[in-house]
């Protein structure tokens, strides 16, 4: 009876690491830059942003207390708890804590350090992988995309979710390269994104599919620390959903009807530019011809949007910032594209590409203030009388008015009346802030008490903003 050898063959092997180069750290520089230039002109913070610097100011014990109850940590904001961005609330408040900070832009810059650390390291991941060239361009096309740009001056966690998608790139190129190295890097960096935003857990999962791909059964150290990544976020979702709070903010998700792949490919351009069609483009010829890192390129883009296009079947799930972590692939496969054309035109085709999307980058130049609750303030600071209510009608205005009362007009507060409380019958004059939607003021129960008592209002000015629309109204008997 003969014996047949089997051949064993050996996995794939990676090309040596590129050695680091200064050169990498031009697109974290560029990013920066943009942010400073976002940041100049001092818009005061939105909603969302105000709902951070709201959570971080308060002590810890308060904070931890409201994500395990689901409650909100004051009473207009009963119906908000910190919910899923739990984690981001957390590094907020430590940040905060640090000497000499504490103002609003220390809280943008908290998001702009962590997006710029996060190109940082997706550009050394993608060095590494397929060369200095690609992976320059890369984090080039990262820096010039105008919704990472957006996003990386909020103060919410879109820049901590990019930091931690980055060193999770960076952990998978690593153990491409040299295993069994990488592997507790992409399980701690993996189990970062979904803290920082649990939509990220899809390029987790993307990840995860690209080490499958290239190495077969010898991937199973990487889906072992993939899923024991999973699990910090997963439970914060069983968290949320065990409190109650499960369905927050559930309302802002949009259906796409069909068309979630092309929005978010929208969204990540600046809208239909040039920049989304060449990115498309040479995207598209990466995913075929890109060496080394098309399969890795492929998985960052293609399984993240294939999870939410199911998702949709069941539920609306678009948003566009949501998408940011998944997103970041896109540059990744144009520049592998760029590189994996003929010698002669990889110079033109970048020089293209990173054209567009300066150009695309163009509008945030003329972004005004998201909401203008600091400017109500300093009306309200200028004409207010002493004794005079000062009434928030809704959450949005209350949450702008209190916070700017206490930063730029303490003595206000005596006079301030926040929700659940209504404005008081018995005042000559009553200030009352409030959320305009669709050109006419939010009604609320104010209305009808101030009317009765005899009071009309005398004076109205608007704060127009991109995201909320206030007006201040003075009624008088």
């Amino acid at each position: 009876m003969s014996t047949v050898a089997v051949e064993q063959r050996p996995a794939p092997s990676a090309p040596r690491p590129v050695r680091w180069s200064p050169a990498e750290l031009l697109p974290s520089l560029l990013l920066v830059a943009f942010g400073v230039l976002l940041l100049l002109p001092g818009h005061g913070l939105w909603f969302d942003e105000l709902f951070t610097a709201e959570v971080a100011r308060r002590p810890l014990g308060d904070v931890l207390a409201a994500i395990g109850s689901g409650q909100g940590t004051t009473s207009y904001l009963a119906n908000v708890p910190p919910a899923y961005n739990a984690p981001y609330y957390l590094v907020v408040n430590a940040w905060m804590a640090l000497p000499g900070l504490g103002g609003d832009t220390s809280l943008r810059v908290l998001s702009l350090l962590a997006a710029a650390g996060g190109v940082a390291l997706v550009t050394r991941a993608v060095c590494r992988l397929a060369g200095r060239a690609t992976g320059v361009l890369a984090g080039v096309l990262l820096a010039c995309s105008p919704l990472l740009i957006e996003q990386s001056v909020e103060a919410r966690s879109y820049g901590l979710a990019v930091l931690a998608t980055g060193g999770a790139a960076l952990g998978l190129v690593r153990w491409l390269q040299e295993p069994p190295r990488g592997v507790l890097l992409l399980g701690l960096a993996g189990a970062g994104m979904g803290l920082a935003h649990w939509y990220a857990l899809t390029v987790l999962a993307a990840f995860v599919t690209a080490a499958v791909l290239l190495r077969g059964r010898r991937a199973l150290p990487v889906v072992v620390a993939g899923f024991l990544g999973a699990l910090p976020a997963v439970g914060f979702v069983g968290l949320a959903v065990l409190n109650g709070t499960g369905s927050s903010n559930a309302e802002h998700l949009n259906d796409t009807d069909g068309r979630l792949v092309g929005l978010a490919l929208e969204a990540w351009a600046g809208g239909r530019t040039p920049m989304l069609w060449v990115l498309v483009g040479l995207a598209v010829v990466g995913a075929v011809r890109g060496a080394r890192v098309r399969v890795v390129g492929a998985c960052w883009v293609v399984v993240p949007l294939l999870l939410l296009v199911t998702a949709e079947l069941v539920r609306p799930v678009f948003l566009p910032r949501y998408l940011v972590a998944g997103l970041l692939g896109l540059a990744v496969l144009a520049a592998a594209g760029a590189m994996a054309l003929p010698r002669a035109a990889r110079v033109p085709a970048a020089v293209v590409l990173v054209g567009c999307s300066l150009l695309a980058c163009v509008p945030l130049t003329d972004r005004g203030p998201r909401e203008r609750a600091d400017d109500a303030v300093r009306l309200l600071a200028e004409e207010h009388r002493s004794g005079e209510p000062v009434v928030a009608a809704d959450q949005r205005a209350a949450l702008g008015l209190d916070h700017y009362v206490r930063v730029l007009a303490p003595q206000l507060r005596p006079d301030v009346v926040l929700p659940p409380e209504d404005a008081p019958a018995d005042a000559d004059r009553v200030w009352l802030v409030r959320r305009v939607i669709d050109g006419a003021p939010v009604p609320t129960d104010d209305d009808g008490i101030l009317l009765d008592a005899g009071l009309r209002i005398t004076q109205e000015r608007e704060f127009v903003g991109s995201k909320t629309q206030l007006v201040v109204q003075l009624w008088t008997r």
